[in-house]
Protein backbone atom coordinates (compact mmCIF):
# COMPACT_ATOMS: atom_id res chain seq x y z
CA UNK A 1 0.00 0.00 0.00
CA UNK A 2 0.69 3.56 -0.88
CA UNK A 3 -0.41 7.22 -0.30
CA UNK A 4 -0.74 8.91 -3.34
CA UNK A 5 -2.29 12.72 -3.54
CA UNK A 6 -5.76 12.49 -5.18
CA UNK A 7 -7.68 15.67 -4.76
CA UNK A 8 -6.17 18.66 -5.19
CA UNK A 9 -7.08 21.37 -2.22
CA UNK A 10 -8.92 23.98 -4.79
CA UNK A 11 -11.50 20.31 -5.77
CA UNK A 12 -12.27 19.83 -2.50
CA UNK A 13 -12.95 23.29 -1.31
CA UNK A 14 -15.50 23.17 -4.39
CA UNK A 15 -17.02 20.01 -3.48
CA UNK A 16 -17.80 21.31 0.15
CA UNK A 17 -18.60 24.26 -0.50
CA UNK A 18 -21.24 23.02 -3.23
CA UNK A 19 -22.85 21.01 -0.62
CA UNK A 20 -22.87 23.85 2.09
CA UNK A 21 -24.67 26.06 -1.08
CA UNK A 22 -26.96 23.15 -1.96
CA UNK A 23 -27.96 22.24 1.35
CA UNK A 24 -28.37 26.31 1.71
CA UNK A 25 -30.47 26.95 -1.03
CA UNK A 26 -33.20 24.17 0.00
CA UNK A 27 -33.52 25.17 3.47
CA UNK A 28 -34.30 29.35 2.03
CA UNK A 29 -36.32 28.30 -0.20
CA UNK A 30 -38.31 25.89 2.31
CA UNK A 31 -38.29 28.94 4.84
CA UNK A 32 -39.65 30.99 1.67
CA UNK A 33 -40.86 35.04 2.07
CA UNK A 34 -37.37 37.09 2.97
CA UNK A 35 -35.40 34.24 2.82
CA UNK A 36 -35.68 33.85 -0.67
CA UNK A 37 -33.03 36.80 -1.14
CA UNK A 38 -30.69 34.45 0.14
CA UNK A 39 -31.82 31.76 -2.33
CA UNK A 40 -31.12 34.09 -4.82
CA UNK A 41 -27.69 34.97 -3.37
CA UNK A 42 -26.71 30.97 -3.18
CA UNK A 43 -28.05 30.18 -6.45
CA UNK A 44 -25.78 32.99 -7.76
CA UNK A 45 -22.80 31.62 -5.92
CA UNK A 46 -23.16 28.16 -6.69
CA UNK A 47 -22.80 29.57 -10.49
CA UNK A 48 -19.94 30.97 -9.91
CA UNK A 49 -18.70 28.04 -8.40
CA UNK A 50 -20.06 25.78 -11.12
CA UNK A 51 -18.10 28.31 -13.41
CA UNK A 52 -15.08 27.57 -11.24
CA UNK A 53 -15.39 23.99 -11.40
CA UNK A 54 -15.63 23.43 -15.28
CA UNK A 55 -12.61 25.33 -15.75
CA UNK A 56 -10.67 23.36 -13.25
CA UNK A 57 -11.80 20.42 -15.01
CA UNK A 58 -10.20 21.35 -18.19
CA UNK A 59 -6.76 23.33 -16.24
CA UNK A 60 -6.85 21.30 -12.77
CA UNK A 61 -4.84 18.49 -11.34
CA UNK A 62 -4.78 15.32 -12.90
CA UNK A 63 -7.80 13.50 -11.11
CA UNK A 64 -9.70 16.81 -11.53
CA UNK A 65 -9.46 17.01 -15.40
CA UNK A 66 -12.26 15.60 -17.16
CA UNK A 67 -10.03 14.00 -19.46
CA UNK A 68 -8.76 12.11 -16.59
CA UNK A 69 -12.24 10.45 -15.41
CA UNK A 70 -14.86 10.47 -18.28
CA UNK A 71 -15.05 7.35 -20.10
CA UNK A 72 -16.13 5.62 -23.30
CA UNK A 73 -18.99 2.72 -23.34
CA UNK A 74 -15.69 0.01 -23.42
CA UNK A 75 -14.00 1.34 -19.74
CA UNK A 76 -18.02 1.73 -18.41
CA UNK A 77 -18.72 -1.87 -19.59
CA UNK A 78 -15.32 -3.16 -18.42
CA UNK A 79 -16.00 -1.41 -14.98
CA UNK A 80 -18.65 -3.55 -14.73
CA UNK A 81 -17.46 -6.60 -15.05
CA UNK A 82 -15.20 -6.04 -12.50
CA UNK A 83 -12.31 -5.43 -14.85
CA UNK A 84 -11.09 -1.93 -14.14
CA UNK A 85 -8.75 -0.62 -11.89
CA UNK A 86 -8.59 3.27 -10.88
CA UNK A 87 -8.13 5.88 -8.66
CA UNK A 88 -10.46 8.91 -8.85
CA UNK A 89 -14.07 8.94 -10.43
CA UNK A 90 -14.97 5.72 -11.70
CA UNK A 91 -16.41 5.12 -14.79
CA UNK A 92 -20.06 4.97 -13.46
CA UNK A 93 -19.11 7.74 -10.88
CA UNK A 94 -17.83 10.27 -14.04
CA UNK A 95 -21.25 9.60 -15.61
CA UNK A 96 -22.85 10.69 -11.75
CA UNK A 97 -20.55 13.91 -11.66
CA UNK A 98 -21.51 14.93 -15.22
CA UNK A 99 -25.23 14.66 -14.41
CA UNK A 100 -25.26 16.56 -11.13
CA UNK A 101 -23.00 19.76 -12.61
CA UNK A 102 -25.47 19.19 -15.88
CA UNK A 103 -28.39 19.48 -13.39
CA UNK A 104 -26.52 22.08 -11.09
CA UNK A 105 -26.26 24.38 -13.89
CA UNK A 106 -29.79 24.07 -15.58
CA UNK A 107 -31.01 24.97 -11.93
CA UNK A 108 -28.78 27.93 -11.30
CA UNK A 109 -29.56 28.98 -15.25
CA UNK A 110 -33.30 28.60 -14.77
CA UNK A 111 -33.33 30.83 -11.66
CA UNK A 112 -31.64 33.34 -12.97
CA UNK A 113 -35.23 34.13 -15.06
CA UNK A 114 -37.84 32.88 -12.38
CA UNK A 115 -39.88 34.61 -10.32
CA UNK A 116 -42.25 33.71 -6.73
CA UNK A 117 -45.26 35.60 -7.52
CA UNK A 118 -44.88 37.34 -4.57
CA UNK A 119 -41.82 39.34 -3.90
CA UNK A 120 -38.95 37.63 -5.83
CA UNK A 121 -37.55 37.05 -9.31
CA UNK A 122 -34.21 36.59 -10.85
CA UNK A 123 -31.91 39.44 -11.87
CA UNK A 124 -32.63 38.35 -15.61
CA UNK A 125 -36.35 38.12 -15.09
CA UNK A 126 -36.67 41.68 -16.41
CA UNK A 127 -35.67 40.07 -19.86
CA UNK A 128 -38.81 37.94 -20.54
CA UNK A 129 -42.00 37.54 -20.23
CA UNK A 130 -44.20 37.30 -16.91
CA UNK A 131 -45.72 34.27 -18.97
CA UNK A 132 -41.97 32.76 -19.82
CA UNK A 133 -40.80 34.10 -16.42
CA UNK A 134 -43.73 31.71 -14.70
CA UNK A 135 -43.15 28.82 -17.35
CA UNK A 136 -38.96 29.17 -16.29
CA UNK A 137 -39.88 28.93 -12.76
CA UNK A 138 -41.95 25.73 -13.18
CA UNK A 139 -38.86 24.36 -14.57
CA UNK A 140 -37.17 25.32 -11.73
CA UNK A 141 -38.87 23.55 -9.58
CA UNK A 142 -39.66 20.54 -11.52
CA UNK A 143 -35.99 20.13 -11.62
CA UNK A 144 -35.11 19.90 -7.70
CA UNK A 145 -36.69 16.45 -8.46
CA UNK A 146 -34.56 15.17 -10.55
CA UNK A 147 -31.22 17.09 -8.40
CA UNK A 148 -32.63 15.45 -5.74
CA UNK A 149 -32.53 11.90 -7.49
CA UNK A 150 -28.96 12.79 -8.45
CA UNK A 151 -28.07 13.44 -5.35
CA UNK A 152 -29.56 10.32 -3.62
CA UNK A 153 -27.72 8.31 -5.95
CA UNK A 154 -24.52 9.91 -5.50
CA UNK A 155 -25.33 9.55 -1.28
CA UNK A 156 -26.06 5.65 -2.12
CA UNK A 157 -22.73 4.89 -4.45
CA UNK A 158 -20.87 6.48 -1.36
CA UNK A 159 -22.40 4.18 1.40
CA UNK A 160 -22.44 1.27 -0.94
CA UNK A 161 -18.44 1.73 -1.28
CA UNK A 162 -18.24 2.43 2.77
CA UNK A 163 -20.08 -1.22 3.55
CA UNK A 164 -19.64 -3.39 0.47
CA UNK A 165 -16.30 -2.60 -0.73
CA UNK A 166 -14.81 -1.33 2.60
CA UNK A 167 -13.75 1.98 0.54
CA UNK A 168 -14.09 5.22 2.33
CA UNK A 169 -14.42 7.71 -0.60
CA UNK A 170 -15.21 10.72 1.67
CA UNK A 171 -12.01 10.49 3.95
CA UNK A 172 -10.17 11.69 0.18
CA UNK A 173 -12.17 14.51 -0.08
CA UNK A 174 -11.54 15.62 2.92
CA UNK A 175 -7.65 14.90 3.36
CA UNK A 176 -6.86 14.63 -0.36
CA UNK A 177 -5.25 11.60 0.11
CA UNK A 178 -5.79 7.68 -0.41
CA UNK A 179 -4.44 4.42 0.00
CA UNK A 180 -3.56 2.50 -2.85
CA UNK A 181 -2.16 -0.65 -4.25
CA UNK A 182 -0.49 -0.60 -7.29
CA UNK A 183 3.10 1.22 -8.43
CA UNK A 184 1.62 2.56 -11.61
CA UNK A 185 -0.91 4.97 -9.97
CA UNK A 186 0.66 8.30 -9.40
CA UNK A 187 -0.06 11.03 -7.43
CA UNK A 188 -2.23 14.19 -8.97
CA UNK A 189 0.05 16.57 -11.03
CA UNK A 190 -0.54 19.88 -12.50
CA UNK A 191 -3.02 22.76 -11.59
CA UNK A 192 -0.77 25.25 -10.55
CA UNK A 193 -1.03 28.68 -9.35
CA UNK A 194 -2.10 30.13 -13.16
CA UNK A 195 -4.29 27.42 -13.99
CA UNK A 196 -6.02 28.48 -10.55
CA UNK A 197 -6.07 32.14 -10.98
CA UNK A 198 -7.68 31.49 -14.35
CA UNK A 199 -10.32 29.36 -13.16
CA UNK A 200 -10.81 31.89 -10.01
CA UNK A 201 -11.38 34.48 -12.40
CA UNK A 202 -13.69 32.95 -14.42
CA UNK A 203 -15.76 31.83 -11.54
CA UNK A 204 -15.91 35.36 -10.53
CA UNK A 205 -16.46 36.23 -13.80
CA UNK A 206 -19.83 34.21 -13.44
CA UNK A 207 -21.13 34.90 -10.52
CA UNK A 208 -20.45 39.11 -12.28
CA UNK A 209 -22.91 38.00 -14.54
CA UNK A 210 -25.39 35.85 -12.76
CA UNK A 211 -25.75 39.01 -9.99
CA UNK A 212 -27.63 40.47 -13.01
CA UNK A 213 -24.07 42.12 -13.84
CA UNK A 214 -25.40 42.79 -17.56
CA UNK A 215 -29.25 42.83 -16.55
CA UNK A 216 -29.32 46.58 -16.78
CA UNK A 217 -27.64 46.47 -20.41
CA UNK A 218 -30.04 44.17 -21.95
CA UNK A 219 -33.17 45.01 -20.19
CA UNK A 220 -35.60 46.96 -22.77
CA UNK A 221 -36.33 50.54 -22.05
CA UNK A 222 -39.42 51.51 -20.22
CA UNK A 223 -41.60 52.48 -22.66
CA UNK A 224 -42.29 56.20 -24.00
CA UNK A 225 -44.82 58.79 -21.64
CA UNK A 226 -47.74 59.11 -24.09
CA UNK A 227 -48.18 62.31 -25.28
CA UNK A 228 -50.85 65.02 -23.87
CA UNK A 229 -54.16 65.46 -25.65
CA UNK A 230 -54.60 68.65 -25.02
Amino acid sequence: MKRIKIWDLPTRIFHWSMVCLVVAAFVSVQIGGNAMVWHGRFGVALLGLLAFRLTWGLVGSTYARFMTFVRGPQTILAYLRGQWRGVGHNPLGALSVLGLLSVLVAQGLTGLFANDDIAFQGPYAVLVSTDTSTWITGLHKTNVWLLGFLIATHLGAIAFYARVKHDNLVKPMLLGYKEVEGEEFKSAAGGGWLALLVAVLIGLGAWWLANGGLAERLAPPPPAAAAPLF
